[in-house]
């Protein structure tokens, strides 16, 4: 079912509850706030590296990298001011590393005191079309358990050339929800997940309490988009199927109505890139979500550049067109 989704749209549209964090979910909301304003993005919080994780160890406060990059993408503001929050200084005693975005989401923390209100400032400054939530408010940290035993803390430690991650976990593990995010769930029209790394941006939301039985209560469409790629040390020779086992796990409840899959693989060049760095195409077994109760919907949704990662119109087409067949 194909529908032009630009003639039809009306100023709220309809209600999307996004779930995720990295690139794979900001691609998703730029191209959901073309055709609906009633967005809401909810953002995993338990990033350790980079900037992000610089400014949690040393203020305390909750990693703004995939909050900053959610609230780029549902602007509506020049494009300079876009330039301006994902710039990276390249050097400078202490700054170099550091992106504005973060160091604004920082500052803005500082001065009303709150993080959820320093993103809903921010929000305004960038006007961003729906709101974006952290999943939760706890400074959180991902624990991987591997399958030969082992243990790993922190999300940039976990990911493993060779080991098979078995079950993730947050410490502390009694991490409560943003009210509001609850909230957008119970009222939302189809609620997505993914994409995006499933065990550092999926995942972790699926662990804070309440989030998957909301999901799971919610009368809306649940979607779930799978990766273009296998990731190197995270999903290595997954499936599909194995994708979708691993959050049903994690949720502990049905949260899954459909699953959305990519069937325009990368080719020449680009494939060959990614397979030295240990990618594959992840590759789809009907058959498998015929036992799990769950609907596949196949488009072509690569984008046209040289990287193997989901176009961000083709995609919201793609989530958006499931509304219209559920009939809301």
């Amino acid at each position: 079912m194909s529908i032009n989704y630009q003639s039809v749209r009306h100023p709220h549209g309809p209600k999307v509850v996004a779930l995720g964090g990295g690139t794979g979910l900001s691609t998703l909301l730029r191209g959901l706030k073309k055709y609906t304003d009633n967005i809401t993005a909810i953002v995993t919080v338990t990033d350790t590296g980079g900037s992000s994780g610089r400014l949690r160890l040393e203020l305390g406060m909750l990693p703004p990298g995939d909050i900053r990059n959610c609230l780029v993408a549902l602007a509506d503001t020049e494009p300079l001011m876009e330039r301006l929050f994902q710039y990276r200084f390249t050097s400078g005693n202490g700054l170099a590393g550091h992106n504005f975005g973060n160091l604004f989401l920082a500052t803005m923390c500082e001065v009303v005191g709150d993080f959820e209100q320093a993103i809903k400032e921010t929000s305004r400054v960038l006007k961003v079309r729906g709101q974006v939530l952290p999943a939760t408010l706890t400074n959180a940290t991902l624990v991987a358990q591997y399958t030969d035993g082992t243990w790993a803390r922190g999300e940039t430690n976990i990911v493993r050339p060779k080991a098979t991650i078995a079950r993730l976990s947050l410490d502390p593990p009694d991490c409560q929800p943003v009210p509001d995010a609850l909230m957008a769930i119970a009222e939302a029209d189809i609620v997505v997940l993914g994409p995006g790394s499933l065990y550092t941006s999926v995942l972790p939301n699926l662990l804070v309490q309440g989030l998957p039985a909301a999901i799971a209560a919610s009368s809306a469409v649940k979607v779930y988009v799978v990766n273009v790629m296998t990731q190197p040390g995270e999903t290595d020779a997954y499936t599909a199927a194995d994708h979708v086992r691993a959050v049903l796990e994690h949720a502990g409840q049905q949260i899954i109505d459909w699953v959305i899959v990519n069937n325009e693989y990368p080719t020449g060049n680009i494939l060959a890139r990614y397979r030295e760095e240990g990618a594959e195409p992840v590759l789809v077994e009907r058959n498998e979500f015929e036992s799990l109760g769950i609907r596949i919907k196949e488009a072509p949704l690569l984008a046209v550049n040289d990287v193997a990662r989901h176009d961000p119109d083709k995609l919201a087409q793609a989530v958006l067109e499931l509304t219209a067949e559920a009939g809301r």
